[in-house]
C-alpha cells in the first residue's frame, strides 16, 4: 500500500472510530449543559449496541434497530434522570450503577434470546452503497467509500447541536438551567423539565452511538465491545469544553489512536501492537491531565436542584 492510500485509509478509519464517541460525547454535552453529570453513557452505549442488533435481528431492518437503540438508551437515561433529578441521588453513583446493570443485562439477554454466551448472531447491518463513479475518483473516492452513514449522521448532529445550544431559545434555557437553575426558575423556566429532556436526549444519542459501533461496523454485539468508549466520550466532552464542535475534534483525536492500531501492520514502524492499543487511553489521560484545569464546566453541573 502506497503512502497516499495508507493516509486515506487511516483518515477514513479515524472518522469511523470517532463516530460512536461523537454521538455519546454530544449526549454528555446536553446532559451536563443542563446540570446533570451522566457517566452512565458507557452503559447506555452498551444498551444501544445490543438493542440495535436485536432490533435488526427481530425485524430484518437495521433502521428499526437504530430506533430500538435510541429507545433503549433513552429509557436507561430516564432512570438516571429520575434518580438524579427527582430523588436527588448522587449522580456519580447512579451512573456507575447504570453501567454495571447495562453490561450484566446485555449478557443476560444474549443468553436468553440467542441461546449462547459472549455474542449475538450476525444480523443485517446498515448498508452503505456508493456509486462506482464516486469510488473511481482518485483519493476522494476511496476516502468516501471508507465511511458509513453513521459518520455522516454524526457530523450533521454536531452542527445541529451547536446551533441548538448557542443559537436558539431552547439552547439558552438549557445553558441557563446548567449555570444558574434558581435564576432560570424565577424566570419561569422549568428546571426539571429541561434537565429530564437533556438527560433522556443524552441517553438516546449514546444509544445511537452504540448502534454505530455494532450495526455501523460489524453487525453483531459482543460482550466488551464498547470497551470504555463511554468514558472516552466523557473525556472528549471535557477536553472539548462542553461544546459540540470541541467534543467532535477531541473524539477525532482519540479515534486517531484506534485508527493507528487497526492499520499498525501497514505502518513501517516496528512497534508492538500493544503500544498502539494503549494510544487512545494514553491520549485520554494526557488530555485530561493537561487541559482539565483550563476548561470551564457549567456552574451547576452535578448539583441537584430543589425547587423553592
Amino acid at each position: 500500500m502506497d503512502n497516499t492510500s495508507l493516509i486515506v485509509v487511516i483518515l477514513a478509519s479515524t472518522l469511523r472510530m470517532a463516530t460512536p464517541l461523537i454521538f455519546a460525547g454530544l449526549g454528555g454535552v446536553f446532559s451536563e449543559r443542563s446540570g446533570v453529570v451522566n457517566i452512565g453513557l458507557e452503559g447506555m452505549m452498551v444498551m444501544g449496541a445490543f438493542f440495535a442488533v436485536f432490533g435488526s435481528y427481530a425485524t430484518g431492518s437495521p433502521v428499526v434497530g437504530i430506533l430500538f437503540a435510541a429507545i433503549a438508551g433513552g429509557l436507561l437515561a430516564l432512570i438516571h434522570g429520575f434518580l438524579s433529578i427527582h430523588l436527588r441521588a448522587d449522580q456519580i453513583i447512579s451512573g456507575t450503577a447504570i453501567n454495571l446493570f447495562a453490561t450484566a443485562f446485555a449478557s443476560f439477554l444474549i443468553f436468553k434470546i440467542f441461546k449462547k454466551g459472549g455474542q449475538t448472531d450476525i444480523v443485517t447491518g446498515l448498508s452503505y452503497n456508493i456509486p462506482g463513479a464516486i469510488k473511481s475518483i482518485p483519493v476522494v473516492g476511496p476516502f468516501i467509500a471508507g465511511l458509513n452513514w453513521f459518520v455522516i449522521l454524526a457530523l450533521i448532529f454536531v452542527f445541529v447541536s451547536e446551533f441548538v445550544l448557542f443559537k436558539t431559545a431552547l439552547g439558552l434555557r438549557i445553558r441557563a438551567v446548567g449555570e444558574h437553575p434558581k435564576a432560570a426558575d424565577t424566570l419561569g423556566i422549568s428546571v426539571y423539565k429541561i434537565r429530564y429532556l437533556c438527560v433522556i436526549l443524552s441517553g438516546m444519542l449514546a444509544g445511537i452511538g452504540g448502534a454505530a459501533l455494532s450495526l455501523g461496523m460489524t453487525p453483531v454485539y459482543k460482550e466488551g465491545m464498547v470497551s470504555g468508549r463511554g468514558f472516552i466520550a466523557l473525556a472528549a466532552m471535557i477536553f472539548g469544553n462542553w461544546k459540540p464542535k470541541g467534543t467532535m475534534w477531541a473524539c477525532l483525536l482519540f479515534a486517531f489512536g484506534n485508527a493507528l492500531e487497526i492499520n499498525a501492520q501497514s505502518l513501517v514502524l516496528n512497534i508492538p501492537t500493544e503500544i498502539y492499543s494503549m494510544i487512545p487511553y494514553v491520549l485520554t489521560m494526557l488530555a485530561l491531565a493537561g487541559f482539565v484545569g483550563k476548561t470551564t464546566a457549567p456552574l451547576a453541573d452535578g448539583q441537584p436542584y430543589e425547587k423553592g
